[in-house]
Protein backbone atom coordinates (compact mmCIF):
# COMPACT_ATOMS: atom_id res chain seq x y z
CA UNK A 1 0.00 0.00 0.00
CA UNK A 2 2.34 2.74 -1.24
CA UNK A 3 -0.01 5.66 -0.60
CA UNK A 4 -2.96 6.18 1.69
CA UNK A 5 -6.31 6.63 0.02
CA UNK A 6 -8.92 9.21 1.10
CA UNK A 7 -11.78 7.50 2.94
CA UNK A 8 -14.68 9.87 3.40
CA UNK A 9 -18.09 9.29 4.93
CA UNK A 10 -19.71 7.50 2.02
CA UNK A 11 -16.81 5.06 1.62
CA UNK A 12 -17.39 1.53 2.90
CA UNK A 13 -15.07 0.84 5.83
CA UNK A 14 -14.88 -1.54 8.76
CA UNK A 15 -16.07 -0.30 12.12
CA UNK A 16 -14.65 -1.80 15.25
CA UNK A 17 -17.83 -2.73 17.11
CA UNK A 18 -18.86 -4.79 20.07
CA UNK A 19 -20.44 -7.46 17.88
CA UNK A 20 -17.50 -9.70 18.67
CA UNK A 21 -18.71 -10.11 22.23
CA UNK A 22 -22.28 -8.96 22.67
CA UNK A 23 -23.62 -10.88 19.70
CA UNK A 24 -21.17 -13.70 19.03
CA UNK A 25 -19.10 -16.43 20.48
CA UNK A 26 -17.54 -19.28 18.62
CA UNK A 27 -19.63 -22.16 17.38
CA UNK A 28 -17.14 -24.77 18.58
CA UNK A 29 -17.87 -24.00 22.25
CA UNK A 30 -20.34 -26.47 23.84
CA UNK A 31 -23.61 -24.91 25.05
CA UNK A 32 -22.65 -25.51 28.70
CA UNK A 33 -19.30 -23.79 28.32
CA UNK A 34 -18.61 -20.07 28.58
CA UNK A 35 -15.25 -19.14 27.11
CA UNK A 36 -13.08 -16.54 28.78
CA UNK A 37 -12.30 -13.31 26.95
CA UNK A 38 -8.88 -11.64 26.75
CA UNK A 39 -9.39 -8.14 25.35
CA UNK A 40 -6.18 -6.38 24.26
CA UNK A 41 -6.26 -2.75 23.08
CA UNK A 42 -3.40 -0.77 21.53
CA UNK A 43 -3.50 3.02 21.41
CA UNK A 44 -2.68 4.90 18.18
CA UNK A 45 -1.68 1.67 16.41
CA UNK A 46 -1.98 1.94 12.64
CA UNK A 47 -1.47 -0.93 10.20
CA UNK A 48 2.31 -1.01 10.69
CA UNK A 49 1.96 -4.60 11.87
CA UNK A 50 3.87 -7.41 10.20
CA UNK A 51 0.83 -9.43 9.17
CA UNK A 52 -1.01 -6.35 7.86
CA UNK A 53 1.85 -5.22 5.65
CA UNK A 54 1.46 -1.53 6.42
CA UNK A 55 5.23 -1.15 6.78
CA UNK A 56 7.68 -3.64 5.24
CA UNK A 57 10.08 -3.50 8.18
CA UNK A 58 7.57 -3.78 11.05
CA UNK A 59 8.50 -6.58 13.46
CA UNK A 60 5.56 -7.89 15.49
CA UNK A 61 6.08 -11.66 15.83
CA UNK A 62 3.59 -12.18 18.67
CA UNK A 63 0.69 -10.36 16.99
CA UNK A 64 1.58 -12.15 13.75
CA UNK A 65 1.47 -15.47 15.57
CA UNK A 66 -1.92 -14.63 17.07
CA UNK A 67 -3.24 -13.75 13.61
CA UNK A 68 -1.80 -16.95 12.16
CA UNK A 69 -3.84 -19.11 14.53
CA UNK A 70 -6.96 -16.97 14.39
CA UNK A 71 -8.88 -14.57 12.17
CA UNK A 72 -7.13 -11.44 10.96
CA UNK A 73 -9.43 -8.72 9.67
CA UNK A 74 -7.54 -7.37 6.68
CA UNK A 75 -9.68 -4.29 6.16
CA UNK A 76 -10.53 -3.14 9.68
CA UNK A 77 -11.27 0.56 10.07
CA UNK A 78 -12.43 2.50 13.11
CA UNK A 79 -15.67 4.37 13.52
CA UNK A 80 -13.87 7.57 14.55
CA UNK A 81 -10.13 8.34 14.19
CA UNK A 82 -9.68 9.68 17.73
CA UNK A 83 -9.37 7.93 21.09
CA UNK A 84 -12.50 8.95 22.99
CA UNK A 85 -15.13 8.68 20.24
CA UNK A 86 -13.62 5.45 18.90
CA UNK A 87 -13.50 3.71 22.28
CA UNK A 88 -16.94 5.02 23.23
CA UNK A 89 -18.34 3.66 19.99
CA UNK A 90 -16.80 0.24 20.56
CA UNK A 91 -17.74 -0.11 24.23
CA UNK A 92 -21.33 1.08 23.67
CA UNK A 93 -21.92 -0.48 20.26
CA UNK A 94 -23.07 2.84 18.83
CA UNK A 95 -21.89 5.06 16.03
CA UNK A 96 -20.34 8.37 16.97
CA UNK A 97 -23.12 10.08 15.07
CA UNK A 98 -25.46 8.44 17.60
CA UNK A 99 -23.45 9.07 20.76
CA UNK A 100 -22.71 12.66 19.75
CA UNK A 101 -19.16 12.22 21.04
CA UNK A 102 -16.59 13.34 18.48
CA UNK A 103 -13.76 14.80 20.59
CA UNK A 104 -11.58 13.96 23.59
CA UNK A 105 -14.50 14.90 25.85
CA UNK A 106 -17.00 14.24 27.31
CA UNK A 107 -16.84 10.95 29.20
CA UNK A 108 -19.99 9.26 27.95
CA UNK A 109 -21.37 8.61 31.45
CA UNK A 110 -21.78 12.37 31.86
CA UNK A 111 -24.15 12.43 28.88
CA UNK A 112 -27.65 11.78 30.29
CA UNK A 113 -28.67 9.63 27.35
CA UNK A 114 -25.81 7.16 27.96
CA UNK A 115 -25.41 7.39 31.74
CA UNK A 116 -27.04 3.97 32.21
CA UNK A 117 -26.17 2.37 28.89
CA UNK A 118 -24.86 -1.19 29.35
CA UNK A 119 -21.29 -1.47 28.14
CA UNK A 120 -19.42 -4.48 26.86
CA UNK A 121 -17.81 -5.51 30.19
CA UNK A 122 -21.06 -4.83 32.07
CA UNK A 123 -22.87 -7.20 29.73
CA UNK A 124 -20.39 -9.95 30.52
CA UNK A 125 -20.55 -9.20 34.24
CA UNK A 126 -24.33 -9.50 34.22
CA UNK A 127 -23.92 -13.02 32.82
CA UNK A 128 -21.60 -14.35 35.48
CA UNK A 129 -18.21 -13.18 34.26
CA UNK A 130 -15.63 -11.59 36.54
CA UNK A 131 -14.28 -8.50 34.81
CA UNK A 132 -10.73 -7.13 35.04
CA UNK A 133 -9.11 -4.07 33.52
CA UNK A 134 -5.73 -2.34 33.41
CA UNK A 135 -4.24 0.37 31.24
CA UNK A 136 -6.18 2.35 28.68
CA UNK A 137 -9.52 0.80 27.79
CA UNK A 138 -11.73 3.85 28.19
CA UNK A 139 -10.32 7.25 27.37
CA UNK A 140 -9.35 8.87 30.66
CA UNK A 141 -10.49 8.08 34.16
CA UNK A 142 -14.02 7.08 35.09
CA UNK A 143 -14.14 8.49 38.61
CA UNK A 144 -13.78 7.24 42.19
CA UNK A 145 -13.99 3.70 43.60
CA UNK A 146 -17.78 3.44 43.35
CA UNK A 147 -17.84 4.53 39.73
CA UNK A 148 -14.93 2.24 38.89
CA UNK A 149 -16.67 -0.73 40.47
CA UNK A 150 -19.66 -0.06 38.25
CA UNK A 151 -17.56 -0.53 35.09
CA UNK A 152 -15.22 -3.42 36.09
CA UNK A 153 -14.86 -5.72 39.11
CA UNK A 154 -11.07 -5.52 39.42
CA UNK A 155 -8.84 -2.61 38.43
CA UNK A 156 -5.12 -2.83 37.80
CA UNK A 157 -2.48 -0.16 37.08
CA UNK A 158 -3.43 2.77 34.89
CA UNK A 159 -0.38 2.32 32.67
CA UNK A 160 0.43 5.38 30.60
CA UNK A 161 3.82 6.85 29.77
CA UNK A 162 5.82 5.59 32.71
CA UNK A 163 9.41 6.79 32.98
CA UNK A 164 10.29 10.01 31.11
CA UNK A 165 13.55 11.85 30.34
CA UNK A 166 14.44 14.89 32.42
CA UNK A 167 13.67 17.13 29.45
CA UNK A 168 12.16 16.71 26.00
CA UNK A 169 14.30 14.96 23.40
CA UNK A 170 13.11 17.00 20.38
CA UNK A 171 12.96 20.76 19.68
CA UNK A 172 9.91 22.80 20.70
CA UNK A 173 6.94 21.95 18.52
CA UNK A 174 4.18 24.18 17.12
CA UNK A 175 0.85 24.56 18.92
CA UNK A 176 2.49 25.42 22.23
CA UNK A 177 5.23 22.76 22.49
CA UNK A 178 2.85 20.21 23.96
CA UNK A 179 4.57 17.90 26.51
CA UNK A 180 3.27 14.79 24.74
CA UNK A 181 5.01 15.80 21.52
CA UNK A 182 8.25 13.91 22.04
CA UNK A 183 9.96 10.74 20.87
CA UNK A 184 13.32 9.03 20.82
CA UNK A 185 15.62 6.85 22.88
CA UNK A 186 17.09 7.63 26.29
CA UNK A 187 18.59 5.40 29.03
CA UNK A 188 15.85 3.58 30.93
CA UNK A 189 14.49 0.09 31.51
CA UNK A 190 11.49 -1.59 29.91
CA UNK A 191 10.30 -2.54 33.40
CA UNK A 192 9.78 1.16 34.21
CA UNK A 193 7.31 1.71 31.38
CA UNK A 194 3.59 1.86 32.04
CA UNK A 195 2.77 -0.76 29.41
CA UNK A 196 5.21 -3.25 30.92
CA UNK A 197 3.46 -2.84 34.28
CA UNK A 198 0.06 -3.39 32.65
CA UNK A 199 1.30 -6.60 31.04
CA UNK A 200 2.88 -7.76 34.31
CA UNK A 201 -0.39 -7.23 36.16
CA UNK A 202 -2.31 -9.15 33.48
CA UNK A 203 0.20 -12.00 33.74
CA UNK A 204 -0.32 -12.15 37.51
CA UNK A 205 -4.10 -12.21 37.15
CA UNK A 206 -3.94 -15.07 34.66
CA UNK A 207 -1.64 -17.09 36.88
CA UNK A 208 -3.98 -16.71 39.86
CA UNK A 209 -7.26 -16.82 37.95
CA UNK A 210 -9.94 -18.91 39.73
CA UNK A 211 -11.23 -21.83 37.69
CA UNK A 212 -14.85 -21.68 38.82
CA UNK A 213 -15.86 -18.48 37.01
CA UNK A 214 -15.28 -17.22 33.46
CA UNK A 215 -13.38 -13.97 33.11
CA UNK A 216 -13.28 -10.92 30.86
CA UNK A 217 -9.80 -9.40 31.14
CA UNK A 218 -9.09 -6.12 29.35
CA UNK A 219 -5.55 -4.77 29.04
CA UNK A 220 -4.91 -1.50 27.21
CA UNK A 221 -1.47 -0.39 26.02
CA UNK A 222 -0.53 3.28 25.74
CA UNK A 223 2.28 3.01 23.18
CA UNK A 224 2.89 3.75 20.34
CA UNK A 225 0.99 6.89 21.41
CA UNK A 226 3.27 9.90 21.81
CA UNK A 227 5.58 10.42 23.55
CA UNK A 228 7.18 7.48 21.72
CA UNK A 229 9.99 6.51 24.07
CA UNK A 230 11.72 3.16 23.65
CA UNK A 231 14.89 1.54 24.91
CA UNK A 232 17.86 0.93 22.64
CA UNK A 233 17.10 -2.78 22.07
CA UNK A 234 13.89 -1.86 20.25
CA UNK A 235 15.50 0.92 18.22
CA UNK A 236 18.19 -1.52 17.11
CA UNK A 237 15.51 -3.55 15.30
CA UNK A 238 15.21 -0.79 12.70
CA UNK A 239 17.93 0.69 10.47
CA UNK A 240 19.08 4.23 11.12
CA UNK A 241 18.62 5.30 7.52
CA UNK A 242 15.88 6.54 5.24
CA UNK A 243 14.75 3.02 4.33
CA UNK A 244 12.42 3.22 7.33
CA UNK A 245 10.54 6.23 5.98
CA UNK A 246 7.08 5.67 4.49
CA UNK A 247 6.67 6.55 0.80
CA UNK A 248 4.85 9.82 0.27
CA UNK A 249 3.73 12.03 -2.60
CA UNK A 250 4.91 15.61 -2.33
CA UNK A 251 1.75 16.84 -4.06
CA UNK A 252 -0.62 14.62 -2.09
CA UNK A 253 -2.64 17.59 -0.87
CA UNK A 254 -3.01 19.19 -4.30
CA UNK A 255 -6.43 17.64 -4.87
CA UNK A 256 -7.88 18.40 -1.43
CA UNK A 257 -9.71 21.56 -0.34
CA UNK A 258 -7.94 24.08 1.85
CA UNK A 259 -10.34 23.26 4.65
CA UNK A 260 -8.85 19.76 4.90
CA UNK A 261 -5.95 21.26 6.86
CA UNK A 262 -8.28 22.16 9.74
CA UNK A 263 -9.63 18.69 10.36
CA UNK A 264 -7.03 18.37 13.14
CA UNK A 265 -8.57 21.27 15.07
CA UNK A 266 -6.23 21.84 18.04
CA UNK A 267 -4.37 18.54 18.12
CA UNK A 268 -0.68 19.34 18.67
CA UNK A 269 1.01 16.89 16.27
CA UNK A 270 3.41 18.78 13.96
CA UNK A 271 3.14 18.69 10.20
CA UNK A 272 5.72 17.06 7.98
CA UNK A 273 7.21 20.45 7.06
CA UNK A 274 8.29 21.05 10.67
CA UNK A 275 9.43 17.45 11.09
CA UNK A 276 11.70 17.70 8.07
CA UNK A 277 13.05 21.12 8.95
CA UNK A 278 14.05 19.83 12.38
CA UNK A 279 15.51 16.55 11.08
CA UNK A 280 13.00 14.48 13.04
CA UNK A 281 11.27 12.34 10.42
CA UNK A 282 13.54 9.30 10.67
CA UNK A 283 13.66 9.64 14.45
CA UNK A 284 9.85 9.74 14.71
CA UNK A 285 9.35 6.74 12.42
CA UNK A 286 11.98 4.64 14.19
CA UNK A 287 10.49 5.61 17.55
CA UNK A 288 7.01 4.58 16.44
CA UNK A 289 8.22 1.26 15.04
CA UNK A 290 10.33 0.58 18.14
CA UNK A 291 7.34 1.24 20.41
CA UNK A 292 5.17 -1.02 18.26
CA UNK A 293 7.66 -3.86 18.67
CA UNK A 294 7.86 -3.21 22.41
CA UNK A 295 4.07 -3.45 22.75
CA UNK A 296 4.11 -6.61 20.65
CA UNK A 297 6.48 -8.10 23.22
CA UNK A 298 4.02 -7.24 26.02
CA UNK A 299 1.25 -8.95 24.06
CA UNK A 300 3.54 -11.97 23.83
CA UNK A 301 4.09 -12.01 27.60
CA UNK A 302 0.35 -12.07 28.23
CA UNK A 303 -0.30 -14.78 25.64
CA UNK A 304 2.48 -16.91 27.11
CA UNK A 305 0.97 -16.54 30.59
CA UNK A 306 -2.44 -17.50 29.21
CA UNK A 307 -0.95 -20.68 27.77
CA UNK A 308 1.07 -21.53 30.88
CA UNK A 309 -2.04 -21.13 33.05
CA UNK A 310 -3.83 -23.75 30.94
CA UNK A 311 -6.47 -21.22 29.87
CA UNK A 312 -5.68 -20.79 26.18
CA UNK A 313 -7.97 -23.59 24.99
CA UNK A 314 -11.04 -21.89 26.47
CA UNK A 315 -10.21 -18.20 25.97
CA UNK A 316 -11.18 -15.99 23.07
CA UNK A 317 -8.45 -13.45 22.43
CA UNK A 318 -9.32 -10.19 20.70
CA UNK A 319 -6.67 -7.63 19.80
CA UNK A 320 -7.68 -4.25 18.41
CA UNK A 321 -6.48 -0.69 17.85
CA UNK A 322 -8.53 2.41 18.52
CA UNK A 323 -7.33 4.30 15.41
CA UNK A 324 -4.30 4.73 13.19
CA UNK A 325 -1.60 7.37 12.92
CA UNK A 326 0.09 9.40 10.18
CA UNK A 327 3.89 9.53 10.09
CA UNK A 328 4.40 11.89 7.18
CA UNK A 329 1.70 10.64 4.85
CA UNK A 330 -0.56 13.45 3.61
CA UNK A 331 2.12 15.87 4.89
CA UNK A 332 1.15 15.42 8.54
CA UNK A 333 1.77 13.40 11.66
CA UNK A 334 -0.96 12.32 14.04
CA UNK A 335 -4.53 11.12 13.69
CA UNK A 336 -8.02 12.59 13.35
CA UNK A 337 -8.23 12.33 9.57
CA UNK A 338 -10.42 10.21 7.33
CA UNK A 339 -7.51 8.85 5.32
CA UNK A 340 -6.63 5.20 5.57
CA UNK A 341 -3.46 5.71 7.59
CA UNK A 342 -5.59 7.19 10.37
CA UNK A 343 -8.44 4.67 10.21
CA UNK A 344 -6.99 1.23 9.36
CA UNK A 345 -6.10 -0.77 12.45
CA UNK A 346 -5.26 -4.30 13.61
CA UNK A 347 -8.22 -6.49 14.55
CA UNK A 348 -7.58 -10.15 15.41
CA UNK A 349 -9.79 -12.88 16.88
CA UNK A 350 -8.25 -16.14 18.09
CA UNK A 351 -9.31 -18.96 20.36
CA UNK A 352 -11.66 -21.92 20.47
CA UNK A 353 -13.66 -22.21 17.28
CA UNK A 354 -11.74 -19.60 15.30
CA UNK A 355 -10.20 -21.12 12.20
CA UNK A 356 -6.44 -20.88 11.73
CA UNK A 357 -5.15 -18.55 9.06
CA UNK A 358 -2.99 -15.49 8.63
CA UNK A 359 -2.58 -12.40 6.50
CA UNK A 360 -0.30 -14.33 4.15
CA UNK A 361 -3.34 -16.34 3.03
CA UNK A 362 -5.80 -13.69 1.81
CA UNK A 363 -7.44 -16.19 -0.52
CA UNK A 364 -7.45 -18.92 2.09
CA UNK A 365 -8.55 -18.52 5.65
CA UNK A 366 -7.82 -14.88 6.27
CA UNK A 367 -11.13 -13.03 6.19
CA UNK A 368 -11.78 -9.61 4.70
CA UNK A 369 -14.86 -7.84 6.03
CA UNK A 370 -16.55 -4.49 6.12
CA UNK A 371 -18.74 -3.70 9.09
CA UNK A 372 -20.62 -0.88 10.74
CA UNK A 373 -21.49 -0.88 14.43
CA UNK A 374 -22.15 -4.57 14.56
CA UNK A 375 -22.62 -5.04 10.83
CA UNK A 376 -20.29 -7.23 8.78
CA UNK A 377 -19.94 -7.39 5.00
CA UNK A 378 -17.79 -9.99 3.28
CA UNK A 379 -15.62 -8.39 0.58
CA UNK A 380 -13.67 -11.32 -0.81
CA UNK A 381 -14.24 -14.99 -1.49
CA UNK A 382 -11.80 -16.33 1.04
CA UNK A 383 -12.90 -19.44 2.87
CA UNK A 384 -14.47 -18.38 6.15
CA UNK A 385 -12.15 -18.82 9.13
CA UNK A 386 -14.72 -20.20 11.52
CA UNK A 387 -18.44 -19.71 11.94
CA UNK A 388 -19.54 -17.15 14.47
CA UNK A 389 -22.89 -17.62 16.17
CA UNK A 390 -24.71 -16.23 19.20
CA UNK A 391 -23.44 -17.65 22.47
CA UNK A 392 -25.72 -20.34 23.84
CA UNK A 393 -24.75 -19.55 27.43
CA UNK A 394 -24.88 -15.75 27.22
CA UNK A 395 -28.11 -13.98 26.42
CA UNK A 396 -27.74 -11.62 23.54
CA UNK A 397 -28.36 -7.97 24.44
CA UNK A 398 -31.63 -6.50 23.30
CA UNK A 399 -31.10 -4.55 20.13
CA UNK A 400 -31.33 -0.90 21.11
CA UNK A 401 -30.26 0.74 17.87
CA UNK A 402 -30.31 0.19 14.14
CA UNK A 403 -26.52 0.41 14.23
CA UNK A 404 -26.32 -3.19 15.47
CA UNK A 405 -27.19 -6.10 13.19
CA UNK A 406 -27.02 -9.86 13.41
CA UNK A 407 -23.94 -11.35 11.74
CA UNK A 408 -25.26 -14.88 11.34
CA UNK A 409 -26.37 -14.51 7.69
CA UNK A 410 -22.91 -13.33 6.68
CA UNK A 411 -21.17 -16.12 8.59
CA UNK A 412 -23.46 -18.78 7.10
CA UNK A 413 -23.40 -17.43 3.53
CA UNK A 414 -20.16 -15.44 3.27
CA UNK A 415 -20.40 -15.19 -0.52
CA UNK A 416 -23.83 -13.60 -0.55
CA UNK A 417 -23.59 -9.88 -1.33
CA UNK A 418 -24.49 -7.59 1.55
CA UNK A 419 -25.78 -4.14 0.68
CA UNK A 420 -24.55 -2.28 3.73
CA UNK A 421 -22.02 0.47 4.24
CA UNK A 422 -19.86 1.41 7.15
CA UNK A 423 -19.41 5.04 8.09
CA UNK A 424 -16.60 7.08 9.54
CA UNK A 425 -17.49 9.98 11.79
CA UNK A 426 -15.26 12.95 12.45
CA UNK A 427 -15.92 16.40 13.81
CA UNK A 428 -13.30 19.03 13.02
CA UNK A 429 -12.86 22.49 14.45
CA UNK A 430 -15.25 23.97 11.93
CA UNK A 431 -17.86 21.24 11.82
CA UNK A 432 -18.26 17.76 10.39
CA UNK A 433 -16.90 16.16 7.26
CA UNK A 434 -14.59 18.45 5.30
CA UNK A 435 -16.25 20.51 2.59
CA UNK A 436 -14.65 23.30 0.56
CA UNK A 437 -16.87 25.84 2.32
CA UNK A 438 -16.24 24.20 5.69
CA UNK A 439 -19.92 23.55 6.24
CA UNK A 440 -20.96 20.96 8.77
CA UNK A 441 -22.47 17.88 7.15
CA UNK A 442 -24.10 14.77 8.56
CA UNK A 443 -22.09 11.78 7.44
CA UNK A 444 -25.16 9.59 6.97
CA UNK A 445 -27.02 11.96 4.63
CA UNK A 446 -25.91 11.94 0.97
CA UNK A 447 -25.74 15.12 -1.06
CA UNK A 448 -28.85 14.94 -3.25
CA UNK A 449 -28.17 18.10 -5.23
CA UNK A 450 -27.70 17.74 -8.96
CA UNK A 451 -24.07 17.57 -10.23
CA UNK A 452 -24.43 20.98 -11.88
CA UNK A 453 -25.70 22.55 -8.64
CA UNK A 454 -22.90 20.95 -6.64
CA UNK A 455 -20.31 22.35 -9.07
CA UNK A 456 -21.90 25.78 -8.86
CA UNK A 457 -21.96 25.76 -5.05
CA UNK A 458 -18.36 24.60 -4.91
CA UNK A 459 -17.22 27.32 -7.29
CA UNK A 460 -19.04 29.94 -5.21
CA UNK A 461 -17.47 28.63 -2.02
CA UNK A 462 -13.96 28.74 -3.43
CA UNK A 463 -14.46 32.28 -4.76
CA UNK A 464 -15.97 33.59 -1.52
CA UNK A 465 -13.80 35.80 0.71
CA UNK A 466 -12.27 34.20 3.78
CA UNK A 467 -14.30 35.52 6.73
CA UNK A 468 -12.60 33.43 9.40
CA UNK A 469 -10.89 35.18 12.31
CA UNK A 470 -7.36 36.41 11.67
CA UNK A 471 -5.89 33.72 13.92
CA UNK A 472 -7.50 30.97 11.85
CA UNK A 473 -6.33 32.54 8.59
CA UNK A 474 -2.82 32.78 9.95
CA UNK A 475 -2.86 29.11 10.86
CA UNK A 476 -3.85 28.31 7.29
CA UNK A 477 -1.07 30.29 5.63
CA UNK A 478 1.03 28.49 3.08
CA UNK A 479 4.08 28.88 5.28
CA UNK A 480 2.34 26.67 7.80
CA UNK A 481 1.48 23.89 5.35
Amino acid sequence: MPFTRPIFAATAVLLLAVFAFQTFVLAAAPPSSRPNVLFLAIDDQNDWIGCLGGHPLAKTPHIDGLADRGTLFLNAHVQAPLCNPSRTSLMLGLRSTTTGIHGLAPWFRTVPQWSDRVTLPQHFKSHGYKTFTAGKIYHGGVGGPQLRAREFDVWGPAGGIGVKPEQKLIPPTPMGNHPLMDWGCFPHNDEDKGDYKVASWAVEQLRDMPQDQPFFLAAGFFLPHVPCYATQKWFDLYPDDDSVLPPIREDDRADTPRSSWYIHWNLPEPRLKWIRENNQWRNLVRSYLACTSFVDAQVGRILEALDQAGLADNTVVVLWGDHGYHLGEKAISGKNTLWERSTRVPLVFAGPGVGAGGADQPAGRAARYLSDAGRVVRTDRARRPGRLEPCAAIERPRRQTRAARDHQPQSRQPRDPQRTLALHSLRGRRGGIVRPAQRSARVDQPDRRSPARRRSRRASALAAPDRRPARSRQRASSADL
